[in-house]
Parts: C-alpha cells; structure tokens; sequence
C-alpha cells in the first residue's frame, strides 16, 4: 500500500515482532482496497499507490488504532479517552483523489536533512555494505546497484515531494567508505545539473575517534577548502566511544577538540547520531560550554524497545527522555543551540500514534517548533513520501494537547518542520519548484560520467540477524 508502517529497521537496532494494529489494519486495507479498485475501475495495486490509497492506509490504521485502544481503556479506565494522536482524513478522500490531496499533497518546501546513498561505482570501496538490507532485492541483477545514484534520486525527487536534501556521512572509514565526500559531491553536480539548481547538500565526515585525532581534525580542515559543506556529521558511540562534552574521563578525550576545531573551520554545525545505541547524555553540557555551535540531534535520542510517555522531569524515562533531561539540566531550553530531527525514528513510530504524539509533542516542547527538523534516513526505506503524507495528516488529540501541553500542529508549524527550519539554519533558499526530469535523462547523464516504494531495511529479526553476520556488522 502507499503507506508503509514496518516493521523496519535501518540496521542499527532489530526490528520488532509485527504489531497486530498493523497487521490488521493490512489486512482490511487489502480487502477494502479491491472493492474500492473495482469500483473504480483500475487495478489494485495502482489504487494502492495513488494517494487515496495513501488515505485508506492511514484512516484504516486509525481506526483499528482507537478500536485497541477502546478495548485496553476497557481494563484500565485511567487511560487517555484516545490514543495521543490521529490521522486527519476525510472519509471521502479513500474514493475521492482531490479530496486525498487536499490533505496529503502540498506545496511546502521539503529539506530532508538525513539522507544516504551508496554510490559504489564512485569509489574503490570494496566492501558488501548494504547486501544484508532487504533493498538488495529492488529488482537489479547487481544487488549493490539498488542504493546507487539513479535510485537514490528517482526515490528521493520523483517519488516523493522532497525539494531538497542533505547527504549525511556514514560510520564507515578509509577506503571501504562508499560515501566519501567526493561521492557526495558528485551527486551534488549530477543533481544540478538534471533540475539546474541547488538541491543537494553534503555534510563533512568528523571522526577523530578512529585512528589518529589528528589526522581527523587535518581532514576536517582539508575537507572545508575542497567542498562546500553545511556541517560536521559525528558518530560517538562507533570507533572509540567518545563524549562531546568529554564529562567522562574513562572514554577518549576528543570531543570538545572536535566542537572547537569545527568551529576554526568555519563550519560550527555539528551533527550527530544520538538514539539507536547512541546516549545524548553529553548534548547539554556541550551545548551549553560552546554557545556558538549549533548542535542537530539526529534519531533524538529514540531507542526501540523503550514505551515513549509524556516527559516527567523527576522521573525521566529512557529514549528521548534522555535527551530532554540533559539539556533541562544543562539550562538549554526552546529556540537554543540545539536542534532535533528524527530520521527512522518517525518511520518507526508513526504507526503507533500515542508514542508518535509523545515523542513529536515532548521535542517540540522542549526545543521549540523552530528546532525540529525534518528528516527519513532514506534511501534506506525507499522513497520518504508515505512518511510525508502521514506527517501532514497526523495531529495531537485535543485531549493530550490539554492534558500534556503539546501544541496544535498548525499548518505552520508543519512548514517549519518540514523545512523552513532547516533551511535558515542551513542558509538555504526554500525553493518550491519541482524538480523534474526522465529516467533517460538520468542515464544519458549516467553514461557520460561512467555511473553504473519498496520499503528498505530488514523487516524481520531473522533479516537483521542476518545483517549483523554481514561485514556491516562490525561497523554497528
């Protein structure tokens, strides 16, 4: 169906055992979208990728949402009346396309600030990174061609309503790196070269954690006089484990370097991965010692396995909450030098719609709605656009907006998040115009530089076992 609720997993954590909401709410949009095809008189499956299909997906999941939540507030009474979030959908929409677009489609400008490839044909890395992920079966004879360019961008601009994005590094070092910079930028000039504007952007890689520290901050300052890069993008817990804040003497003492040579490179963004196996315990106090430094958690701290609740800052849970409590302690609050975004994460938590309001509900209170960005870590999960049209159709109930203080999720501030916000802090144009072009294009394009909606990431804990056998495995 247009809309995909997983499970999933983008290698750094297994995914869970099927939900039974998503496996009903499967089954009904199965059955109900071959009534509705034949009435339209089309076939099935292009029912179920246009976007009243997209409607029926996500209206059904909300009802089988409210109808398990009726059965559990039937135990325990003190539950919510509903769950914390819902899907705002005219029932009309599943059989009407213009009324699905008035909700699903939209103009805004989208700045998607975590994405990857895998360009082998780029670079001489011989590594299999990426033949464990279910994405190698995308219907190429050579698995490793289903994360290279042309897939990249067909997924990301004529599959979805992306206008631009970020490139983010990947934990991956030396020559086994298949997105090194010059991959990067590579795709940067393929990019403009088929819209004829600036669309992509790339992050710097920021790894003074493996091998010399050294060496690390002399690529840093090399990277900056060869490619224009909008930030630093950092792993803590990969290599050996580190703390921005450098507030324990136990583990490598490399991050407040790391902030500060950031800054004398004249790019004082850091981005870094926190949340699935990452701890953002030291982005409060790295915030607060380097004011100058902007800080952009992604994944915001969210870990699988952890029931996300409303913030509770006498008894902080684990997953975001951890997040929340150490900027609270380190005096970082709304509008500050921190920002979050939440690539897989929202893909991981949108079909749950109680965890999905408390965890955009608690960022958005705690940071700001000018401090949340937006971001799908695709190409793992194929093209982001179901993960766009249930961003704009979900809202907070009016209960848990009463209840907890969470904000109506405005049309506005859904622009911001989607990427306003980005782009002031990114400094880039929000452009709304499409960018459009054939496959022929690509390929013709393709050929002269010699390169060679299906979900992404292992579905099941059996794939991601496989996958931790993978060379990737060590990486993780």
């Amino acid at each position: 169906m247009g809309i995909n609720f997983g499970p999933c997993s983008n290698a750094e954590f297994a995914p869970p055992e099927r939900d039974a909401v998503v496996a009903e709410t499967e089954r009904r949009v199965e059955a109900q979208s071959a009534k509705i095809a034949r009435s339209l008189n089309i076939d099935r499956r292009r029912f179920l990728a246009s976007v009243s299909g997209s409607a029926l997906a996500l209206l059904t999941l909300d009802a089988c949402s409210k109808e398990k939540h009726a059965a559990e507030r039937a135990v325990d009474p003190t539950l919510p009346a509903q769950p914390g979030g819902t899907f705002v959908v005219p029932p009309t929409a599943t059989t009407e396309p213009e009324v699905a677009t008035t909700v699903l489609s939209g103009n805004e400008f989208v700045l998607d600030v975590q994405t990857h490839l895998l360009p082998y044909d780029l670079t001489r890395s011989t590594s299999n990174f990426g033949t464990g992920f279910p994405q190698k079966d995308c219907g190429e004879s050579d698995s490793r061609k289903c994360y290279d360019l042309d897939h990249f961008l067909d997924a990301m601009f004529l599959q979805s309503d992306t206008n631009a994005l970020v490139l983010s590094a990947l934990p991956i070092y030396g020559v086994d790196n298949p997105l090194t910079i010059d991959a990067m930028a590579e795709t940067r000039r393929i990019a403009e070269q088929l819209c004829g504007d600036n669309r992509i952007y790339i992050q710097g890689q920021a790894s003074p954690n493996v091998g010399s520290a050294q060496a690390a901050f002399d690529a840093m300052s090399a990277t900056v006089t060869q490619h224009k890069i909008v930030a630093w993008k950092t792993f803590t817990h990969t290599g050996e484990p580190f703390r921005l804040d450098d507030g324990n003497r136990s583990l490598l003492q490399v991050g407040q370097r790391l902030v500060r040579h950031a800054v004398a490179t004249g790019v004082p963004l850091i981005a870094v991965h926190k949340g699935f196996g990452g701890d953002p315990a030291d982005i409060g106090p790295a915030a607060a010692a380097n004011r100058d430094v902007n800080f952009l958690v992604y994944h915001s701290g969210y870990e699988t396995g952890v029931t996300e609740r409303a913030y509770d800052g006498a008894r902080p849970n684990s997953g975001v909450d951890r997040l929340i409590s150490s900027l609270e302690r380190a005096g970082i609050g709304k509008n500050d030098n921190v920002y979050v975004e939440m690539g897989s994460t929202w893909h991981y938590i949108m079909s749950d719609l109680t965890q999905a309001a408390h965890v955009l509900g608690k960022l958005l209170n705690a940071v700001g709605p000018e401090r949340v960005l937006w971001g799908t870590d695709s190409i793992w999960y194929g093209s982001p656009q179901d993960q766009i049209q249930a961003f704009r159709a979900f809202q907070f109930t009016a209960e848990f907006q009463e209840r907890f203080g969470y904000p109506e999720l405005t049309p506005q501030i859904k622009r911001m998040v989607l990427g306003l916000n980005a782009s002031r802090l990114f400094n880039i144009n929000p452009a709304t115009v499409s960018c459009r072009y054939s496959r022929d294009d690509l390929e013709k394009l393709r050929q002269e530089r010699r390169l060679t909606s299906n979900v992404h990431g292992p579905t099941t804990r059996r794939e991601f076992t496989s996958l931790l056998r993978s060379p990737l495995a060590a990486l993780l």
